[in-house]
């Protein structure tokens, strides 16, 4: 089963997808600010991380950037999650983000069937099982 690991500070934005997630089949994790998702992710080696930018504690890109730099976790696929603006992407992509989301396209607030197709299309990409019940097509420029 395809594990990820979705880092999250809302606790409702965090809920709601980890739930929409869990029903499509994955294996979810979560975590609520930047110093939980490095342990998180460190302890559990989850195939796919779920990145916001904005958490408390250490920033999104300080997580990214410290997930790339140690050996245990830089083969993980990060996708950073937010709002934000596309212009960033060049940045994170630098840093060793693979994909980049934006909250704005996804949606969220009517449902989680574009974020669904996000993932499923980055984890075909990556050669990653996609449930079933996750593998209807959304495609995202990765």
């Amino acid at each position: 089963m395809t594990k990820i690991l979705l880092v999250e500070d809302s606790k409702f934005l965090r809920l709601a997808t980890e739930r929409a997630l869990a029903r499509a089949g994955y294996d979810v994790i979560t975590a609520a600010d930047g110093e939980e998702a490095v342990k998180k992710a460190r302890e559990s080696h989850p195939h796919l991380i779920l990145l916001d930018l904005l958490l408390p504690k250490v920033t999104g890109t300080d997580v990214l950037k410290a997930l790339k730099q140690d050996p245990a976790t830089a083969g993980i696929a990060v996708v950073v999650l937010t709002g934000m603006s596309q212009k960033n992407e060049d940045w994170l992509r630098r840093d060793g983000a693979f994909a980049f989301l934006g909250k704005s396209e996804l949606a969220l607030d009517k449902g989680a069937d574009a974020l669904l197709g996000a993932v499923a299309d980055v984890l075909k990409k990556l050669h990653l099982e996609v449930p079933p019940r996750a593998a209807h097509g959304h495609e995202i420029g990765v």
